[in-house]
């Protein structure tokens, strides 16, 4: 054992979470107070904690590593962050007393006696957490970024809930759809939907309410999906907005007959693994659904070829095929003007591609490192707002390290920020009516919190010129 004794220190007031209040800062810096008191409506006791404090404790709790309410019990016993913070944390019934709030039995009401897989309507306090977060979005967001890509999917929550249901892959629980605006890393838009409800059913809703809640100074939009967004009026949608979209095309009978009759000359070879080639070609071909006299749409083929196939493994098996639809264009030819947003098929391909470093970093920070894989009750639109809260302190800290933090916290995920930023220990002290804390690290350390405090400072101080 190490040479040390163990006892209880009552005398004096310290904290190993200085470094946590930079969330409530960053949060009311972006104004986020004014928001929830203006816009969310909810029930409450009429000596309860306002509507923000509980928002905030949920904020706090869930960048702090708590995945359940039952877990405000252990920043409540910190004495020193409640006095940095100075006030009191609400009870673990208050915080659920809010979640609850967000649900309206009436919804179920409206769901269709046929319908076994059905995304119902937000209720009113849903749709104002939207809002809320679009508007934290856009303060958020610098001006300066013009473009927005939008990478798009959904990811399955296990939850053995009683009112659970079974997604695709035999998993109990729920199946959200999250689009993340990848230049800013700031999630746009989230959809909650029950486990049983397949991505490809109307992901249109779901992407439209992300591309309108960007910023207005957004002046170019880019979309990207797996095979679950292959939907007609998805593509529709998206080629009437003018909006440059790659998504994963669903591999059809049709489909893979034009791919196996592509002439072998006119495969790319994109890349070679360790056990197979692959190969890029564009495709003629034109979905039977789509529109007479609308422009085609471009279809590049991917081809997968082993390099050794398995013993007694046939020819035609051992080759796979994927396919990327899109309405961007292939590179003009020689003596011909460029085009606008044109693109080879190989650099469409590694664009596609990208999603993947995106948005499922984004769904397993969400999960693994915040609270949204673990949700609180048995009522489905109380789940929804514990999820949107997950995304909206998502958005807090990608402010936080974007806007106020050293620029090498620019890609920290909240375990870094947890590790790094926000278990800082220090001691408080009283001195001529100034309350101080004493940060037990450091000189840079020290210098790197004031100097975060004071970019928050500045940035809430031009939202209010401005407002």
């Amino acid at each position: 054992m190490l040479a040390f004794m163990v006892d209880v220190g009552d005398r004096e007031e310290v904290t190993g979470r200085v470094g946590l209040t930079l969330v409530v800062e960053a949060a009311r810096a972006l104004g986020l107070d004014a928001l929830v008191e203006g816009q969310l409506t909810v029930a409450k006791r009429r000596r309860g904690a306002a509507a923000y404090a509980k928002v905030e404790a949920l904020l706090l709790l869930i960048a702090a590593g708590g995945d359940r309410v039952e877990d405000i019990r252990v920043l409540a016993k910190d004495k020193g962050l409640l006095r940095l913070l100075g006030e009191r944390l609400p009870s673990p019934d208050a915080l659920l007393r809010l979640l609850n709030g967000f649900d309206d039995p009436r919804v179920w009401a409206q769901r269709p006696p046929d319908e076994k897989s059905w995304v119902p309507p937000e209720t009113a306090p849903l749709r104002a957490l939207f809002e809320i977060n679009r508007a934290v979005v856009a303060r958020a967001a610098s001006p300066a970024t013009t473009i927005a890509t939008i990478d798009h999917d959904g990811t399955i929550i296990e939850a053995h809930k009683r009112d659970a249901l079974i997604a695709y892959e035999g998993t109990r629980g729920y199946q959200p759809l999250v689009a993340v605006w990848v230049e800013e890393d700031l999630i746009v838009g989230d959809e909650f939907r029950d486990g049983n409800v397949p991505g490809n059913k109307d992901p249109l809703s779901s992407v439209r309410r992300a591309i309108e809640a960007l910023p207005g100074w957004v002046t170019k939009r880019y979309f990207r999906g797996d095979s679950a967004d292959y939907y007609l009026p998805l593509l529709k949608y998206l080629v009437k907005e003018h909006i440059g979209f790659a998504i994963s095309a669903d591999m059809t009978e049709q489909l893979r007959a034009r791919c196996q009759k592509v002439p072998e000359p006119d495969w790319l070879k994109l890349q070679e693994r360790e056990r197979e080639v692959v190969h890029v070609a564009e495709v003629e071909f034109v979905t039977g659904d789509w529109p007479k006299g609308s422009p085609p749409l471009r279809y590049v083929a991917i081809r997968f070829t082993p390099i050794q196939r398995e013993l007694f493994e046939e020819q035609e098996r051992g080759v796979k095929y994927l396919a990327v639809v899109t309405n961007r264009p292939r590179p003009a030819e020689r003596g011909e003007p460029a085009r606008p947003d044109e693109m080879s098929a190989g650099d469409l391909v590694h664009w596609h591609r990208q999603k993947a470093g995106t948005i499922e970093h984004v769904h397993r920070a969400m999960k693994d490192e915040l609270g949204a894989g673990v949700l609180p009750c048995q009522k489905f639109c109380a789940n929804a707002a514990w999820f949107r809260l997950n995304a909206l302190t998502y958005n807090v800290l990608t402010f936080l390290k974007r806007r106020a933090l050293p620029p090498r916290y620019r890609d920290a995920q909240p375990k870094r920020l947890r590790f790094e930023v926000f278990t800082m220990p220090g001691r408080l002290a009283f001195h001529q009516r100034q309350l101080s804390v004493n940060v037990s690290c450091d000189a840079q350390g020290v210098e790197e919190l004031v100097a975060a405090r004071g970019r928050l400072l500045e940035f809430h101080r031009a939202l209010q010129r401005t407002s």
